[in-house]
């Protein structure tokens, strides 16, 4: 039985309407109709107020919600000896992340991000630090598609400032080298330092894979622009510090769970992150986008993408400021609703203190 189902079943047995719910929770008939519809969950807080209505408990609730490996009723993100998933190998950037945001739990590289993904959904994993876009680069190709079918929820938000390094075997020196080995990306972010000494640039498919090649071939001529963990991972010499061309190249990671976690509505600033479809009608994103506006609610990212065949269907992928327990969310849902073919919140979580100019300690 899912947690839609248990919510239903609860509420029926209670002898409860969907308006007489939502009026006990002081929320919207529409949001129970949609957590009925398993297109959205309860928060930890909602649903030991649906047990209360309901005369259920909130553990019977949320054990539905809960996968082999998680804890109903744990808030906790990540502990030590739990395992974080990444795509990429040792000394990505994605692994410095793992690193900086939860330094107690274990990295786990995987190849692609559907492998960083499946880690997750499989239990191999307790989270995914999965990159979502970056300040100079971006979106992050095709991580906006496999989101809403993962079946996972984001919790948490990191921002990672990207220092790229010149890299070189040890007996390597600035006037040995004749080639530089990157991702394309890391290549565009270095061009200066690469025209300056005369570097024949050569693609690779990452950063960390370019400095574990320049290790392996040993070739005081060849050398790579990757993290300063890159050559802690691989014995390589850094040639030269913090050759990006511009200063401030961050990359914004969602932590992706199987388990929603969500702050308590009062605990400070939250993102909520959602999917969805509007009707094929005219002017169908605008009126729907309009309870946003109506409702005081700040929209941080909208983007959208082609999901059918026919160039006919597009899918969005929004963030707003705010908590759905809180009135104006929920008003603000309720109108998108009415004009949505399809709606999937992907999580709520804190804002993190970088979106204040604050840099993370």
């Amino acid at each position: 039985m899912e947690i839609s189902d248990r919510i239903r079943d609860a509420r029926q047995k209670a002898g409860l309407t969907q308006a007489a719910l939502a009026d006990a929770l002081g929320i919207s008939q529409p949001t129970v109709n949609r957590w009925e519809r398993g297109e959205g969950e309860p928060s930890a807080a909602q649903l030991t107020a649906i047990a209360g209505a309901t005369g259920t408990s909130p553990e019977w609730l949320a054990f539905a919600s809960a996968k082999p490996g998680a804890t109903a009723g744990a808030d906790t993100i990540g502990t030590a000896g739990e395992t974080i998933a990444f795509q990429g190998v040792p000394g990505a950037y994605s692994q410095l992340a793992c690193r900086e945001a939860y330094p107690e739990m274990t990295p786990l590289p995987c190849e692609t991000f559907e492998d960083a993904f499946a880690a997750v959904t499989d239990g191999t994993a307790k989270l995914g630090m999965i990159p979502i876009d970056n300040s100079l680069g971006g979106r992050v190709a095709d991580i906006h598609h496999l989101l809403p079918e993962s079946g996972l929820f984001i919790v948490a938000e990191h921002f990672q400032p990207v220092h790229h390094y010149l890299l070189a075997p040890p007996e390597a020196r600035l006037d040995t080298i004749k080639t530089v080995r990157s991702h394309t990306q890391g290549l565009a972010q270095c061009r200066d330092v690469v025209r300056e000494l005369g570097l024949t640039p050569e693609a690779r498919a990452d950063t960390a894979g370019a400095a574990k090649e320049v290790a392996e071939l040993g070739d005081p001529t060849v050398a790579a622009i990757a993290s300063s963990l890159a050559a802690e991972t691989y014995g390589l010499k850094v040639l030269r510090e913090r050759v990006e061309d511009r200063i401030g190249n961050t990359t914004r990671f969602v932590v992706m769970s199987r388990r929603r976690i969500e702050p308590d509505v009062a605990d400070g600033p939250c993102i909520t992150s959602f999917m969805f479809q509007v009707r094929s009608v005219p002017a169908a994103l605008y009126k729907g986008l309009g309870g946003f506006a109506t409702n005081n609610v700040n929209v941080t990212k909208l983007e959208s993408y082609i999901v059918d065949a026919f160039f006919t269907v597009a899918q969005f992928y929004a963030e707003i400021e705010g908590h759905p327990a809180e009135k104006r969310i929920d008003q603000a849902f309720d109108e998108l609703q009415y004009f949505c073919t399809k709606l999937k919140i992907l999580g709520t979580f804190p804002a993190n203190s970088f979106r204040e100019g604050v840099e993370e300690v």
